[in-house]
C-alpha cells in the first residue's frame, strides 16, 4: 500500500442472493470490477453499503472477502462505525482480523454525543486499529479546530472524509487550517460536488461503486490539468447521481445488475423504495449516455 492514500475509493455495495443472504461471489466480482475500472482503493462496509443492517459477524466476513479478493491490488478501508464506543471497538477488531489496511468511522449515530465523547470514540478506534483512521464528518458536532487538534494529537487519525453540509465549504476550512497530521481530505456524498471539492484541495473521494470508472476518469482528467474534460464527464454523470439521491440503493444495485456485477438488486434496508417504470426508463437514458465512457464492459 502506498504511504499516502489518494484518488477514487469506491464504496462497495452489499450483494444479496434472492433469499436475502450474502452473496460472496458477487462481492468478489465487485472487487474485480473496481480494479478493472482503475479505482485507487476500496471501502466497505459504510452507510453506502447498508452496514447498519449487517451483523458484526457479517461485516467481518464480507470485509475478509473483499481483502482476499483484492489480494493486495488495492488498499481496503473498512468501516467500523458503531452506535457506541464499545461496539465500534469490536468492529475495529473485526476489521483488523479481516486484514483491512485502514478504517473509517462516522461518529456514534443513535444518540447525539458531545465533543468529548466523539474524541474518546475515535481515540479508542485508533488505539485498536494501529493503522490509518479516516474521521468521517457527516452530521456536525465537531468544529474544524477540534478535528485539526485530533489529527495533530491522536496517533493514526490521518484522514478526513468530509460530508457535513455545505461540504465544499467545510473542505476549504479544513484544508486551510490542517497541519501535517492530516494526510488527506476525501469527499463523499456520491461525488455530487466533485469538481468544486477538487478545486478546493480534496485529495480523494469515496463515491458509490456503480460509476467508478467514470469517477476515475474525472479524477484523471483533473489531475492532468484538464478541468474542461473533467467537467464534461461530471455533467454526464450528474443525472445518475441525482437519481441515486432520490431512490438510493435500488438504483445503485440495479446498475450493478445491468453491468454484470450483481445477480440481484435486493436490499437489506427496510422500506427501501423500488424503481417504477418511469424510473427504469430514466435510468435507460442515463446509462445510454454513459456507456461510451465505460472502462468496464461486462454486458
Amino acid at each position: 500500500m502506498s504511504d499516502v492514500m489518494r484518488g477514487i475509493f469506491p464504496v462497495l455495495q452489499t450483494p444479496l442472493k434472492e433469499d436475502g443472504e450474502l452473496d460472496e461471489d458477487s462481492m468478489k466480482r465487485q472487487v474485480d470490477f473496481c480494479v478493472e475500472a482503475g479505482a485507487h482503493g476500496l471501502v466497505f462496509p459504510v452507510l453506502g453499503s447498508e452496514f447498519q443492517y449487517l451483523s458484526e459477524r457479517e461485516r467481518e466476513v464480507m470485509t475478509s472477502v473483499v481483502v482476499e479478493a483484492s489480494d493486495g491490488r488495492l488498499p481496503v478501508v473498512a468501516g467500523v462505525a458503531g452506535p457506541s464506543k464499545a461496539i465500534a471497538v469490536e468492529c475495529t477488531r473485526g476489521a483488523i482480523r479481516a486484514g483491512a489496511d485502514a478504517v473509517v468511522a462516522l461518529p456514534p449515530y443513535l444518540a447525539v454525543p458531545n465533543e468529548n465523547e466523539v474524541r474518546d470514540y475515535y481515540m479508542a478506534i485508533a488505539e485498536i486499529a494501529r493503522r490509518p483512521v479516516f474521521l468521517q464528518h457527516t452530521s456536525g458536532g465537531l468544529t474544524t479546530e477540534t478535528m485539526c487538534e485530533m489529527f495533530e494529537n491522536i496517533e493514526h487519525i490521518s484522514y478526513l472524509k468530509e460530508e457535513q453540509m455545505p461540504s465544499a465549504h467545510q473542505i476549504t476550512s479544513v484544508v486551510e487550517r490542517v497541519g501535517d497530521g492530516c494526510l488527506g481530505v476525501f469527499g463523499g456524498g456520491h461525488g455530487r460536488w466533485m469538481i468544486s471539492e477538487l478545486r478546493r484541495g480534496t485529495t480523494g473521494f469515496m463515491p458509490a461503486v456503480e460509476g467508478v470508472d467514470i469517477h476515475v476518469q474525472i479524477w484523471d482528467a483533473f489531475e492532468a490539468g484538464d478541468e474542461s474534460k473533467a467537467r464534461g464527464l461530471f455533467n454526464l454523470l450528474l443525472p445518475q447521481i441525482n437519481l441515486i439521491l432520490l431512490l438510493g440503493h435500488a438504483v445503485i444495485k440495479e446498475i450493478l445488475v445491468r453491468r454484470g456485477v450483481f445477480l440481484t438488486n435486493k436490499r437489506r434496508s427496510p422500506g427501501s423504495l423500488d424503481m417504477d417504470l418511469e424510473d427504469l426508463y430514466e435510468l435507460d437514458q442515463i446509462m445510454e449516455q454513459l456507456k461510451p465512457h465505460y472502462r468496464v464492459n461486462w454486458n
